[in-house]
This record gives C-alpha cells, structure tokens and sequence, in this order.
C-alpha cells in the first residue's frame, strides 16, 4: 500500500504488465484490474505519476484545467478527487485539454469509465490556450474571463526518467534533448501561471531527470513573473515519500556533450540551442525562488520511474496583467443576438457534432421523460444536451451548470471533444410511455432527482439474481423473487426503473443503485459486464462465470462463459423491452471505443 496517497487508497504491484497479463497463477489478478478498471472501480498508473494530482489539492468546488491531458491517467484522479464527496454533484470541473487530436480519444475513453457530468475535453495548443469567459454571478447579464483555481503542467518531455521501463530511449538520448523542449515547456507553463487565479495552485512535472526540462523552466518562470507566483512546499503532503530536493546548480551542454558554466562560453553555432535562460540563476539570487522546493524523485527511492514536481501558488497577478486595464463586463445585447455569426476558426482533426441544449422544460421530448421518470422540480432540464440539430434524439447526456455555462460560451473559441454523461437513451418500444430509458452511465447523477414511482427498493437475494442473469432474451420471471418484490412490482409500470438495495446493519454503508428493467412478466438489471462483476464482488456474491480462465483450452470452458474483459452491455430482448444501442461513448462524444492507453 501506498500511506502517501489521500486515504491509503493506492497499491503498488511489483509486477509488470506482460507478468500479469502471462502468467496463469495470476489470472484471477488480472481479470481483476480489467473488469474493475473498465468499471471504473481502479485507474492503473506509474506510481509517480500519481503525485501531481495528489499535490494540486483538488478539491470539489475547483475549476481545474489539465493542459498537456492524454493519455489521461492523470486527469481520471483529478476528476475523481473533484467528486470526493460521492453523493453530490461538484460545483467545480475539469477541463482536461491536449494538443493532439487522436491523442483527445484517450482522454473520453479514460473519462468514460468515471461516468462525470464535470469533465470537458478540449483539443488546443496548450501554449497559446484562448483566454475563455464563463458567466459572472453578481451580474448574470455578462460575463468574465475563466480564471482557473487548479492547472496541471504535466508537459512533454524527454522521458528520460523511463529508461528502466522504456529501454529504447537509451538509443534516442542525447544531451540535447532537453534543449529542444525548453520553449514549448516554458510556454505552457507561462500560459498556465496567465490563466491561474490569483491563490490558486499549479503543478508542473516531467518524467524527466535534465535540469534544462525542469528546474531551468521553473526559474526562467519566476524571474518573469517577478514574485506574483512562487514555489509551494508540499512534502507534508507526502508522508513517507523519498526525494531529492530541486538542484540550484546545474550546467546546460550542447548535443556534443560539452557542458558550459555560463552563455558566454556557448560556442556560437550552439548560441540558437543552448540559450541564456538555460543557466541557473547566480549563488546571490538562489533565495529568492526557493528552487530547492522542487522534488526529484530517482527510480532507485521507491522502485518505480523518476519524476520531477514543482508546485506553484498564484499571490498577485502577473506584471504583464497588472498594466492590462480589466476589460468590462460585456452585457448581452438584444441587438448583438440579431447579427449574423461569425465565421469559425478552422480546426484539425475530426469534425465534431454539435452540442445542443435543451431550451428548457418545452423541449420536445423532455415533458414524457419528465412526467414518467417523476423529475423533482429542483433539476435543470437546460443541463441536458443532444449531439443533433434535427432528426430523432438518440442519446440525451447530462452535464453540471459551470460545465453548460462554459461550452456555450466558448464553443466558437476552442474545439471541444467530448463532454456531459449519457443520461437517457431511445428506446421505442410500444409498450413504453416514454420512449427513452435510463443508461447506467448516466444514473448516479440524475438519481437524486428521480421520484418514488419509478424506484424498487429490493433485497440482496433479489439483486443478487438479476445480476447473475447473463441471457437477455430469459430475464427472471417476478415470480422468482421474494413475496416482498412480487408486491412492489405488482402494479409497476412496464419500462426502464432505477433498483435500488441498502445493506442493512450500522457497521455497513453499502448503498447500490442500477439500471433496472420491467418486463410484462420479469425484471432485470441494465448493467455492462463490468458493472455486474462489480456489483456481485460488492455483494459477497457468486461470480465465477466472469471469471474465466484464459490459458485453458476453449474446450475446457463451459458453455455461457463470457470473458471477464468483456464490456458490450448486453441488451433486454425480450418482446417488452426493445432493443437500444449502448455501443457509444460515456460522454456526448465519438463513439470510437479506444484501447487503455499506457499511462505515463
């Protein structure tokens, strides 16, 4: 276990992938990590790689952008963090951005399996990110510009601190491959220090070990930013963890391998790659930027990858923002509603749908969802989106008000990926008042506003039965459940319904909520694989039909067995139930199922 991370919540594995992946003794293990990690239950990641979310200290009303975010391992424990307190929805959100378009699909497939309505996915150059506005509060009339009260700088590196785990960069490494990525790294983190809020915190990390990538970026920043931003010591944060403390000396070399005390030494056909503000700062000025804040972590501490964190708070705004006049607040004219749109930037990558609201109550579809799923009045039907203008409304996703306020504002501005979490898909069925029905995507944030009629209440023995039933087209018939269910769903509306079960006993708060189903004659549950793998190891329940063994032979395997990696959410067939598509994605994006990603 590791005691640094919040709570004790983290492992590390002294085992590697293909270990676990081909070695029989462990089978168990890895059906484990696949079933829980699609399920959203475990994130695997480098050990060290863990540290910059812990240290940026998210907390749920924070407005948190990640701007270098793919793979997304990282940005999964900043959203994870934004929703500690489980049974509220965040005020706060992550923004996680990347600069690479195909890298973006990462980033919906790891944010899938965490089922966020707070999560919005952006694809920007990460050193020139727009400056974006969100509504202002004390006058909802205009606006103001997004300030950010959490920014992670995990910026493109060298890797150099991989090499155990990445043998192949032994063959790429050269003493000036951290002279290449000084700018861009210096860029980004410039940018990020402009669009933090003044008391906010910004963390920037890199797997690598060179100076040039790490501390001399941080000292070329605050000597610019001249005191407004300073370095933050946090080891208080990491009880236990082994470290070396920043290096305040270094010497910058050219791809020759030759190493230069100062600039004016730097032969001058280096002068273009070897730059001025490569240098450490002089002996005199070493106190002012604390440099010996910064943590370096080597592979040999903890048995893991090397790292670097420097952790950055905000204490007045930059100088280059202070001589800025703050623009007045831009009222929402009647007469500017009126003028034609202006022509889009062009953007690269796939084109994305649109992402379309709901205009409130009078939607065309929202009064049967509403009057059948016994909405409170309290939910916001305006957080409720469609990825089409017109046409039939196939998947309706949910996302948080900040999250509303941001994209539609800021859609014209920067290209947006994915956001919101599939809340309501259609489900035509002719026995169905309302032709959508619920998605367990979606279900553990709109729960709180479904009313009594459409929730069943059940016991363990009865959740415990729909969830071993594996064959869609024989749900359980009602009368193979408790007298105590047979009653409740007696005079139960044919459709989609939220199950509900408590654990009784003061020593246990097991509470589980899932996509339910009721037939004419029977009742299910609406869950992926992973999910129903999930539920029965939560119940002390019979699972072992998931948990195949893949080494045997396929002769040596019963019939009816399915893989435990298997996450295609089955679908009710049964002549009362129709058939809906759940092959897209979590969010209100592509629907491209991607391969997890390697985490950094």
């Amino acid at each position: 276990m590791l005691y640094r991370y919040p709570g004790g919540y983290a492992w590390q594995l002294r085992l590697s992938r293909t270990d676990i992946r081909r070695n029989e003794a462990l089978y168990k293990l890895h059906n484990f990590l696949v079933a829980e990690t699609a399920a959203g239950g475990v994130s695997r990641q480098e050990t060290v790689s863990m540290i910059p979310p812990v240290v940026l200290d998210v907390q749920p009303h924070h407005k948190v952008l990640d701007m270098c975010a793919a793979p997304g391992s990282k940005t999964a424990q900043l959203i994870e963090f934004l929703h500690a307190e489980e049974d509220k929805m965040p005020t706060g959100f992550v923004m996680a951005n990347d600069v690479d378009n195909s890298r973006c699909y990462m980033l919906v497939h790891q944010a899938k399996r965490l089922n966020s309505p707070c999560i919005l996915i952006t694809n920007h150059d990460s050193a020139v990110m727009p400056a974006l506005e969100v509504t202002n509060e004390q006058n909802p009339g205009s606006t103001k510009p997004l300030k950010f009260d959490r920014i992670l700088c995990d910026v493109p590196c060298s890797g150099d601190a991989t090499l155990r785990k990445n043998p192949d960069i032994w063959l790429k490494w050269s003493t000036g491959n951290g002279n290449n990525l000084h700018g861009i790294q210096y860029r980004v983190l410039k940018r990020g220090c402009e669009l933090l809020e003044v008391g906010g915190r910004l963390v920037y990390s890199t797997c690598s070990f060179n100076p040039v990538e790490n501390e001399a970026v941080v000292h070329r920043v605050l000597q610019e930013t001249g005191g407004s931003v300073q370095l933050v010591d946090v080891t208080a944060m990491l009880p236990g963890l082994k470290f070396h403390k920043g290096m305040t000396y270094w010497r910058p070399a050219s791809k020759d391998m030759v190493f230069y005390e100062k600039y004016e030494d730097v032969p001058e056909k280096w002068q273009t790659v070897v730059r001025p503000q490569m240098f450490p700062p002089k002996p005199e000025d070493l106190p002012k930027y604390n440099l010996d804040r910064c943590i370096r972590i080597l592979p040999h501490h903890q048995d893991t990858g090397g790292f670097f964190v420097a952790v950055f708070e905000k204490v007045s705004p930059l100088p280059w923002e202070k001589d800025i006049k703050p623009a007045e607040t831009s009222e929402v004219k009647e007469e500017e509603k009126k003028e034609p749109p202006k022509k889009k930037r062009r953007m690269g990558g796939y084109r994305e749908d649109p992402f379309v609201f709901f205009s409130g109550e009078e939607e065309d579809v929202y009064p049967s969802i509403k009057e059948f799923y016994d909405l409170q009045r309290d939910f916001n039907a305006t957080c409720l989106l469609t990825r089409c203008h017109v046409g039939k409304k196939k998947n309706i996703y949910l996302v948080s008000p900040i999250v509303k306020d941001v994209v539609s504002l800021n859609e014209g501005k920067i290209k947006i990926i994915n956001t919101g979490v599939k809340t309501f898909v259609r489900c035509d069925n002719k026995n169905m008042v309302c032709p959508f029905r619920l998605s367990q995507e979606g279900l553990q944030s709109i729960t709180q506003f479904i009313g009594p009629k459409r929730r069943l209440r059940i016991l363990k023995e009865d959740l415990i039965l729909v969830l071993q039933n594996d064959n869609p087209s024989k749900p359980p018939d009602v009368k193979l459940f408790t007298e105590q269910t047979q009653a409740l769903v007696k005079d139960f509306a044919t459709g989609s319904c939220v199950l509900e079960y408590k654990e009784a006993g003061q020593d246990s708060n097991l509470e589980l909520t899932l996509v339910g189903w009721r037939g004419v004659h029977s009742l299910r549950a609406y869950t992926a694989t992973p999910d129903t793998v999930h539920y029965l190891r939560l119940l002390g329940a019979d699972y072992s039909k998931y948990d195949v063994n893949k080494f045997k032979k396929a002769s040596d395997v019963p019939d009816g067995e399915t893989e435990a990696n298997d996450v295609t959410e089955t679908e009710p067939t049964e002549s009362t139930s129709a058939a809906a598509d759940e092959s897209g994605t979590n969010g209100a994006g592509a629907d491209t199922e991607m391969v997890e990603p390697s985490a950094s």
